[in-house]
């Protein structure tokens, strides 16, 4: 009976504080939004977000499912030998371009997961470093890169071409930046780290993995794991693969186990040759994503290095990937949606 009462009690005072508000309303009914009207409410807002976002990226003429050049690069020095290297002038002439171009660095682990977030009409870039040489990074006493080393001219470009972003991704193997020491190795890995750098497996000992047994494919990519994890606690993402030679079972590469160490990759990178896909594309192959060496038009490179493919996508805009700026969309033309990998429908914005 008490909790009866308790109840018409409150029923009583919520009716006398309703007649309240009436007095102090001149009478006046209050009225309250109903729920299918808060719906339609937020039906309309979704509406108007959906329509103005459709329109920024149709001004940019964003397409977010276009090629994104990942440049593949090793030694920086002064007159560089006939192969992969590049001198300190010519890699920051062609930071300098990119930055001319429009184009925004994001680091391989950015690009594999999805997480583009570069402002609208730019276009992303993906700058990588094979094989942690010194001449990709050398710190001073105080933690200063030498100018004249890779990410010392890197970060002078970004000064220069404030939006430019000075980040990168350094595929390591045991001769970590030419350090010996576990201490300094820690050192230049946790500036890496501290700066926004990403780094990256090259495996251990940069053995070539092509027609090796699985168990020696595994263990060369857990070593170079577990030599990471070491030092600076962060597991890498992505794998490079030495001489970019894939394995007999591409999935090695991706995941796998040896010693007690299991690596779980977003994205395994080959090579050579040609800009790789949209990570939001059906063409997106983890196990195999293409880069393209850094070098003028010579030889193969007429057609197939970094000076070539940056002529041809500037020379083919609508095939190349520009930003709508917003990191939780999608956006491309309407007639390119069947190319959407089901995994980003949801944030797909076509226009």
């Amino acid at each position: 009976m008490g909790r009866f009462r308790v109840a018409g009690i409150a029923a009583a005072s919520l009716g006398a504080v309703a007649l309240s508000a009436c007095a102090a309303g001149g009478g006046k009914h209050i009225t309250h939004a109903s729920p299918a009207g808060h719906q339609q409410n937020n039906a309309a807002a979704g509406a108007a977000l959906r329509k103005s976002e459709t329109a920024a990226a149709a001004q940019v003429k964003a397409n977010e499912l276009g090629q994104v050049p990942v440049i593949m690069y090793h030694r920086i020095v002064k007159n560089p030998p006939p192969g992969d290297d590049r001198s300190p002038k010519d890699f920051r002439d062609e930071l300098e371009r990119l930055a001319a171009e429009d184009y925004v660095p994001v680091t391989a682990a950015e690009y594999v997961t999805g997480k583009i977030d570069i402002p609208a009409g730019k276009h992303p870039v993906v700058l990588t470093f094979d094989d942690s040489s010194p001449s990709q990074l050398t710190l001073d006493g105080m933690g200063n890169p030498a100018p004249d080393c890779a990410i010392g001219i890197l970060m002078d470009v970004a000064k220069k071409h404030p939006g430019f972003r000075p980040v990168a991704t350094m595929y390591v193997i045991k001769d970590l930046f030419g350090k010996a020491r576990q201490e300094e190795q820690i050192q230049v890995l946790q500036w890496l780290k501290d700066h926004n750098f990403d780094v990256g497996n090259h495996t251990r000992d940069h053995l070539n993995l092509l027609g090796k047994p699985k168990d020696q494919v595994e263990n060369q990519i857990a070593a170079g794991q577990t030599l990471i994890t070491s030092l600076i606690k962060t597991p890498p993402v992505t794998l490079a693969l030495p001489y970019g030679n894939q394995p007999h079972e591409k999935k090695w590469a991706l995941q796998g186990a040896s010693g007690g160490t299991r690596y779980d990759y977003r994205g395994v990178f080959l090579a050579g040759y040609t800009p790789a896909p949209s990570p939001y594309t059906k063409d997106f192959d983890p196990v195999g994503i293409p880069r393209i060496r850094s070098k003028e038009k010579v030889g193969d490179c007429k057609k197939f290095c970094s000076m070539a493919w940056l002529d041809w996508l500037k020379a083919n805009p609508t095939d190349r990937y520009t930003s709508d700026g917003n990191p939780n969309t999608v956006a491309f033309p309407k007639f390119k949606a069947a190319f959407v990998a089901p995994s980003f429908t949801s944030r797909a914005l076509p226009y």
